[in-house]
């Protein structure tokens, strides 16, 4: 599905009907690498819209001239809510710079957003990062890739299995190709979001956030910082997962995620 928002066509993916859940997948990707991971979720649990964008310069969204920061793509993605949602309270959920702007979204709109769930979000300041590194990996398992595909499975999952790699193949790598490398670098010249209002009252919701133990790419000591934000907050950290925690550690995403889900539907108001 497409819709139109300030002269650009977003391109979105739309599975079931009730409450929206908005879905917002990191960089590099496109909408695929989040129905992957949350459509389990969903399946035994009807009364949700998942709505799953693809994020300028990936997937089928175009990056406009005039798109130039983190800014840009959080209005884009407030237009799209707008035009999509409506004034229905919704969740939202982030991956990596998805779980980035997912934040900015409840900072932006905390009356209106039902729940929060960042996972492996990318924050302000990173740190105590560690070195990528295998925990396991099946003998020949990526052979089924070609070079180029090998390179980036290697490097983005710390567990490299038959089913770590079928995920790959399924909701990963299809969208390397898609990827607008010039709109992206434009779009993390200044990934930094300006700062919510002051005004702004901060974000009281259920939240979730989860975060690898092995993760190369932003750590999971930063993202200890959020809960301070949110004191509806269950924070995890999961050993056997990197960056692609969704993938490594899809049962219990599941689990943790339906938990919330839980507390969303508890926190609605009558």
């Amino acid at each position: 599905m497409e819709a139109e928002v300030g002269g650009v066509r977003v391109h979105y993916a739309e599975l079931g009907s009730g409450l929206p859940v908005v879905a917002l997948h990191g960089a590099g990707v496109d909408h695929r690498e989040m129905a992957g991971a949350l459509e389990p979720v969903f399946r035994d649990r009807p009364g949700y819209r998942r709505v799953y964008p693809d994020l300028p310069g990936m997937g089928r969204t175009p990056v406009p001239d005039w798109l130039r920061g983190s800014d840009d793509v959080l209005d884009l993605l407030l237009g799209l809510i707008d035009a999509v949602v409506g004034d229905e309270r919704f969740a939202v959920v982030g991956h990596s710079f998805g779980g980035y702007l997912a934040a900015a979204v409840a900072d932006r709109r905390p009356a209106q957003v039902a729940g929060l769930a960042l996972i492996c979000p990318l924050g302000e300041e990173t740190r105590d990062v560690p070195p990528h590194a295998v925990l396991h990996a099946s003998a020949g398992v990526a052979d089924v890739l070609d070079p180029a595909e090998q390179a980036q499975f290697r490097d983005y999952f710390v567990v490299q299995t038959p089913t770590t790699v079928e995920r790959f193949r399924e909701y990963v790598a299809p969208a390397l190709p898609l990827v607008d490398r010039d709109g992206l670098g434009r779009v993390f010249e200044r990934w930094r979001l300006s700062d919510a209002p002051a005004d702004t009252p901060p974000y009281t919701g259920p939240a979730l956030i989860l975060a690898g133990r092995q993760d190369a790419t932003v750590g999971y000591a930063g993202a200890w910082e959020l809960v301070k934000r949110y004191p509806r907050a269950t924070y995890a950290v999961l050993d056997r997962a990197g960056h692609a925690l969704p993938h490594e550690q899809s049962g219990l995403v599941t689990a943790l995620m339906t938990e919330w889900l839980d507390r969303v539907h508890e926190h609605r108001p009558a």
